[in-house]
């Protein structure tokens, strides 16, 4: 049997050596064989160089190259697309994800499991965003129709027929954590405590953060959409009501009762504040569908290195 374990990376120069020696560790303890694949998704330091150093030496590494920065979304994707292995390992290369945990993974895929991920029940991440990832999850299992497992980042191991079913979905932005739901495979968790990042720089900033939390949400979830059509039912309802009670308190005290501006003024500001809002939602639902018909490959590859046995 032989694993591919994929590593994107982005200018990721202190970690990827280490990387390299410890997946290697960890692969032995298994005597299986393996492929390392590791995606750049075109590093302006040298991680590129360091990794062609750790493949003149290990020819089990394999690298790609992207002729740009193509996301923390559609890089990945293609990587796992890439992999040949009987189950792929999927994992950062910041050392956020340990590499021991690897062993752990493949004993549970011999015993029948398809999927296995690693849950990370610490971590030595700041406040802040451990608070914001509390209430992305609790939202997210609130509004979803198929709840993806909470505190996973895509650490873990999928079977070749989970893969293959991967690349069934033809996605051009997929959500894997959400397909991994999807899928219906009973999904076996190992917890862990996720380290923090020994060289560089987190890649994740609100953008990125904001862009994969409206993408679970549009891929798994119609409940905005009804709520929003909801709330203007009940806005309507409301507006009416206030509208003849209005009327019945003007034609009863016609020269005392006056509403005056000021909740005229709110009242506008509020419900153009809604509407922004649910314009929004659903502007978020239409580049989802154009994203989709589209129908562009996940990255463009600028390099392919040790791939020789296939194109």
């Amino acid at each position: 049997m032989k694993i591919s374990i994929v590593t994107p990376a982005f200018n990721e120069e202190g970690n990827v050596v280490e990387l390299c020696e410890r997946i290697s560790t960890a692969m032995a303890s298994t005597g299986l064989d393996y492929e390392h694949i590791i995606i750049d998704n075109a590093s302006t330091d040298c991680t590129v160089d360091r990794v062609k150093e750790v493949i003149a030496r290990d020819k089990r590494v394999k690298l790609i190259v992207n002729t740009r920065n193509f996301g923390h979304i559609r890089s990945p994707a293609h990587g796992f697309l890439t992999a040949s292995g009987d189950a792929v390992i999927g994992m950062a290369s910041d050392l956020q994800d340990p590499p021991e945990l690897i062993p752990s993974f493949i004993e549970r895929w011999r015993r029948g499991a398809k999927i296995v991920l690693g849950v990370k029940e610490t971590s030595e991440e700041s406040l802040a965003m451990w608070l914001a990832r509390r209430v992305f999850y609790r939202l997210l299992d609130l509004l979803s129709e198929v709840k993806p497992v909470r505190d996973a980042t895509g650490f873990g191991l999928y079977d070749r027929s989970v893969m293959d079913l991967f690349r069934q979905t033809r996605d051009p932005y997929p959500f894997f954590r959400g397909f991994l739901a999807e899928t219906g495979y009973a999904i076996y968790r190992i917890p862990y405590r996720q380290p923090v990042r020994k060289h560089g720089f987190t890649k994740n900033n609100f953008l990125t953060l904001y862009d994969y939390a409206m993408l679970a949400f549009v891929n798994h979830s119609k409940l905005p959409l009804r709520f929003a059509s909801l709330l203007g039912f009940l806005g309507s309802a409301a507006s009416l009501a206030v509208g003849v009670l209005y009327l019945i308190f003007k034609l009863a005290a016609w020269h005392e009762f006056e509403l005056g501006i000021a909740p005229v003024i709110i009242g506008l500001f509020f419900l153009g504040s809604v509407q922004l809002l649910f314009l929004g939602v659903v502007g978020e639902y239409i580049g989802f569908i154009f994203t989709r018909i589209k129908n562009e490959s996940l990255v463009v590859e600028r390099e392919r290195v040790n791939f020789e046995d296939r194109q």
